[in-house]
């Protein structure tokens, strides 16, 4: 027990666990798996999002530009299937290369001309963004071909309620779930992890190592890029339109949930589980929110103070690390002296 109290993601989840019980002691259809399975489909788009800001995050580095990038990506993909025609393999794979293009311009910038991560993709942002509303004028899509909507209600499992409506574990879900694995694989069973977790760790211990350092970091804003064309497409299938302005702007509320999640804006910090915890905390308070009617303009506030709570938590828990961390090298010292 005392080893599981050590991680930031159990109290995450203790939170997680108290938040539903107060939810659904105001209202007992939060705990619902018809709700349950809702809200799993309904912020696949932001988990989605979420895995590839972390891969970003613990390699040292920062994106603001993603949102964009999936606007870009989605409205190419829409206006694509639209004139051309095709499948959902080929919107996803329109999506997710211009998504991974635009993604390895960001890793090249910051590798080559040495700008911080934040400028370069503040700038990367405006000029994606920008150039799609002077293209487009703004312009929402609204005619998506019937099979893109069709695929939109495949369910893996289906159940019914009471009333007799369908309900289940959605396709858009079970695509999360596969982006949840590979992050996995990558992060615990590669050397591109170990490398990643270096980079941000210690960038000039990662080369002296032989880490192959442009190569990471080219990777991690890539690999955003992918699942920023990825969530597109999710988003798409979610609302059954394309609008310009519908993505930009939540980039906040996905590096929210990451750093929620246990992942440190210096780097080299930061799991899967945790990003996962920290989508789950900002859904469900949403949800709740929704449930037990409080008016929408507290979430934005609610959001600040779990994020300030969370952060400040995990500062003292490292500022206790240390102190014990120093307090055994002065005993050693001590000891050698004494030798």
């Amino acid at each position: 027990m005392k080893k599981l109290l050590k991680y930031h993601e159990t109290y995450l989840f203790i939170i997680i666990v108290l938040l539903s019980i107060i939810i659904t002691s105001k209202n007992a259809n939060f705990f619902t798996a018809e709700n349950m399975f809702d809200l799993l489909k309904s912020n696949s788009f932001i988990g989605i999002l979420a895995i590839g800001v972390l891969l970003v995050l613990i390699s040292g580095g920062i994106d603001i530009s993603f949102a964009a990038i999936a606007t870009v990506s989605e409205y190419i993909m829409a206006v694509t299937i639209i004139r051309i025609g095709g499948n959902i393999f080929t919107a996803v794979s329109i999506a997710v290369f211009i998504g991974t293009v635009m993604g390895m311009v960001n890793g090249l910038l910051i590798y080559y001309f040495r700008i911080p991560p934040i400028i370069t993709t503040i700038a990367t942002m405006n000029i994606y963004y920008g150039f799609l509303m002077v293209i487009t004028g703004g312009k929402w899509i609204y005619s998506l071909p019937d099979w893109f909507r069709s695929f939109a209600e495949i369910r893996v499992l289906t159940f019914h309620n009471s009333n007799g409506n369908p309900y289940g574990l959605s396709i858009i879900t079970l695509i999360w779930f596969l982006v949840i694995i590979s992050a996995v694989l990558i992060l615990r069973y590669t050397i591109l992890g170990r490398s990643i977790y270096a980079l941000g760790g210690d960038r000039k211990s990662a080369v002296r190592v032989g880490f192959n350092v442009l190569f990471t970091e080219t990777f991690v804003y890539a690999f955003l890029g992918f699942m920023a064309g990825l969530a597109g497409v999710v988003q798409a299938l979610l609302v059954q339109t394309v609008a310009p302005n519908s993505i930009v702007g939540k980039e906040l509320n996905v590096i929210a949930a990451v750093v929620l999640g246990g992942a440190s804006l210096e780097g080299g910090k930061g799991s899967v589980l945790g990003a996962i915890l920290g989508v789950a905390l900002l859904a469900i308070l949403k949800n709740g929110m929704t449930l037990m009617a409080v008016p929408a303009i507290w979430y934005e506030f609610l959001v600040g103070v779990v994020i300030l709570i969370s952060i400040g938590f995990s500062s003292y828990q490292e500022k206790k690390k240390s102190r014990k961390t120093s307090v055994i090298d002065v005993n050693e010292r001590e000891a050698i002296c004494s030798k």
